[in-house]
């Protein structure tokens, strides 16, 4: 089988190895004459990222590229980004990498129009019809990790650098109008970010199958996502030029993102203010979360795991499935404890009035509240 196609499932995706070179056509497609490449600073040196200016260059779209971009993106990246954006007088925004990149490439398409500030345009009720939808820029993402999904979704993830809090910034434009994802541009992953890229899709699938509200398609797209990770993950880590890993995990990335319509729940919830607080590694965090999540909500998602296992081949029902995750985080070198990731005696209080507020909760199968949350994250902490 030949993995190569074209999709418009949630939008326009150019899928297969190779695909970068059709990056000016698609510029052409969404109107974009003078494009501002979006990007972390890890990437912009690199070599996939300068073959991707030399194309724009090629094609007369000049080689523009921001990249004052963190690993966790913050609202003063946000303000540089939209600064340059203006002042270069740029008409799109490609936004290329991993998570930080692509949602801090979409934010700034969105803002470099809007006069209210960020903060006006967070994910709480219809705070999202607060923007001028016809001044947000037209947006092309090109994922270059295997992990959040973010270039086919409707919002951006930014840290406030002053509470310290992951906030959600909403509006149904942040979808790009070309999407793409070419697996090429994943072989030079490091092996932990394709293990945490790849267990951040995984977290995403888990979560939104268990999720207890209703979305049929997304619940079959969710477990076939689980599928391609089990199957894939471990030979992508294992041999980062195997194309054909590289691009089932791509798949399951996007699949993962576009599931979560139906709802996340605890490992992200708990997720979201460790790493605003202690700057994780967001898929990492999300993993060492997902074993405690899965015993807190076994009550209500017991009989579910056990479909997908049985839809897996992993035998043993729940406690097999839970065996596997253990044994997938072992083999993809991911710690046990947050202690793995530097986070020392972290502040139980404050992530617990974090989790609690973060829009991921609604998705949990089981009522999150502040007593048992604090023994989750204690289970998280002490595992």
């Amino acid at each position: 089988m030949t993995i190569t196609a074209n999709w418009s499932y949630p939008t326009s995706i150019r899928f297969g190895a190779g695909r970068i070179t059709e990056i000016a056509d698609a510029c052409a497609v969404a109107g974009i004459k003078k494009p501002l490449l979006v990007t972390d600073r890890g990437l912009a040196s690199m070599d996939i990222t300068t073959r991707t200016l030399d194309l724009l260059e090629a094609a007369g779209l000049g080689r523009a590229i921001f990249s004052d971009v963190n690993p966790n993106p913050n609202e003063k990246n946000a303000a540089a980004g939209v600064k340059f954006y203006n002042e270069g007088g740029y008409d799109g925004v490609i936004a290329f990498g991993g998570g930080s990149g692509l949602d801090l490439g979409k934010l700034v398409a969105f803002l470099s129009g809007q006069t209210r500030p960020l903060w006006d345009f967070e994910d709480i009720g219809d705070w999202w019809t607060r923007a001028d939808a016809d001044a947000i820029a037209p947006i092309i993402a090109v994922p270059t990790t295997a992990g959040t999904g973010s270039e086919v979704g409707r919002a951006s993830v930014i840290t406030n650098s002053v509470t310290a809090e992951k906030k959600i910034i909403f509006h149904p434009k942040f979808l790009p109008k070309v999407v793409i994802c070419d697996p090429e541009l994943t072989v030079g992953m490091p092996n932990f970010i394709t293990a945490g890229t790849g267990l951040d899709a995984f977290a995403h699938c888990v979560e939104a199958y268990c999720s207890p509200h209703y979305h049929p398609m997304s619940q079959g797209m969710a477990l076939e996502g689980m599928r391609l990770v089990k199957d894939y993950l471990p030979r992508a880590y294992a041999n980062g030029t195997d194309i054909e890993a590289r691009s089932h995990m791509m798949s399951a990335a996007i699949m993962g993102a576009t599931a979560f319509q139906k709802g996340l729940g605890a490992i992200h919830a708990l997720s979201h203010p460790i790493g605003a607080i202690y700057h994780t590694h967001h898929g990492t965090t999300n993993a060492i979360c997902m074993p405690a999540v899965l015993q807190f909500n076994k009550p209500a998602i017991a009989s579910m795991i056990e479909k997908a296992a049985n839809y897996l081949d992993i035998s043993n029902g729940f406690d097999g499935f839970c065996a596997y995750v253990d044994s997938l985080n072992a083999l993809l070198g991911i710690p046990r404890n947050l202690a793995g990731l530097g986070v020392e005696n972290p502040d139980i209080e404050r992530i617990v009035a974090g989790a609690l507020i973060d829009p991921s909760t609604g998705g949990n199968p089981i009522k999150m509240t502040k007593k048992n949350t604090t023994q989750l994250l204690r289970n998280i902490i002490n595992n």
